[in-house]
């Protein structure tokens, strides 16, 4: 990495996780023209899944706002990744997409999305706003808590 993000995550104090590898028959990063389109990401960390569970049925908000938040950081170690470690060539995020595994009555899917949402503000300053679902699930892959795929413009 180099530069204004670079230095970004270091005052945060934020190591990126080394991207994973896909799990399926897809790719993790798919560029079209300058459009990076990030395959849905999971909240894992040093190999392991983390935060398996569902919202509503004793997983509690505070996890799964850090569940967002590690897809988040697996987000961007993808896209670092896909631009050879420069992500100062992020130009914008243009949009998330966080699914959260839910019991039908839980209505806070917001409030978990906003821990992948604030992650790309405090790291990427304006160019991280962006538009945004958050949607609830009946269950995700491999039994975790939180999914998100995100769409950067990058230069």
């Amino acid at each position: 990495m180099a530069g204004v993000v670079s230095a970004r995550l270091k005052e945060l104090g934020i190591v990126l996780p080394e991207a994973a590898i896909p799990a399926a028959n897809y790719v993790p990063v798919r560029r079209s023209g300058n459009l990076l389109i990030v395959s849905g990401q999971l909240p894992m960390q040093d190999g392991e899944w983390k935060f398996v569970g569902t919202l509503g049925a004793g997983t509690s908000l505070e996890d799964g706002i850090a569940a967002a938040r590690l897809c988040g950081l697996n987000i961007l170690a993808q896209v670092s990744g896909a631009l050879g470690g420069d992500l100062d060539r992020i130009t914008a995020c243009v949009r998330l997409g966080v699914f959260v595994a839910a019991t039908a009555d839980f209505t806070d899917q917001a409030k978990i999305a906003n821990g992948a949402s604030d992650l790309m503000v405090e790291v990427l300053g304006e160019a991280g706003r962006h538009a945004r679902a958050a949607v609830g699930m009946a269950s995700l892959p491999f039994g975790v808590s939180v999914e998100v795929e995100a769409m950067f413009e990058v230069s």
